[in-house]
């Protein structure tokens, strides 16, 4: 298993995996969680796009945004066929070394409320609830916030 910063050539094997792994969220939701309809090709460019290969296949991937005061998860996913083997914890590990090394306090994330199972993946990994918010883009919608300080990350 490695984990490499995103090409311009990765383009389609990451909006292929994205859209893989968040459809079970599709049909939960009514609709496509904003990661699947997300254009990639910018955040490629900034480097903010992580992926995870494994026996030479993409088997998940990482957007990692990096803010001011703190970085921000935007998304992780793992392709169904690569899922419960660990992957998106190693993507998690990866998102908080990057924090670290970019010297930044806290990593941060949100994720939809009715997301119960990444919620309590998320809690379990040190995450704690921030707050809930409407979706701006999805009426109807509430978002989770999440956050982790890097004081929490070096004890995980």
């Amino acid at each position: 298993m490695k984990i490499r910063r995103a090409l311009a050539g990765d383009l389609d094997a990451v909006v292929e995996l994205t859209t893989a792994a968040y459809a079970r969220y599709t049909a939960l939701l009514g609709a496509p969680p904003i990661p699947v309809i997300e254009n990639y090709a910018p955040r490629i460019e900034r480097g903010e796009v992580w992926l995870l290969e494994s026996d030479d296949e993409t088997a998940g991937l990482l957007v990692l945004e990096r803010h001011a005061d703190h970085a921000m998860i935007f998304s992780v996913a793992v392709a169904p066929a690569s899922q419960g083997k660990g992957f998106g914890i190693s993507l998690l590990n990866h998102a908080d070394e990057q924090t670290r090394l970019q010297g930044l306090p806290e990593v941060r994330l949100y994720t939809n409320a009715k997301m119960e199972r990444n919620i309590a993946l998320y809690k379990e990994y040190g995450f704690h609830e921030t707050g809930r918010r409407p979706n701006p883009y999805r009426p109807g919608w509430t978002i989770v916030d999440m956050a982790k300080t890097v004081e929490t990350i070096a004890t995980a």
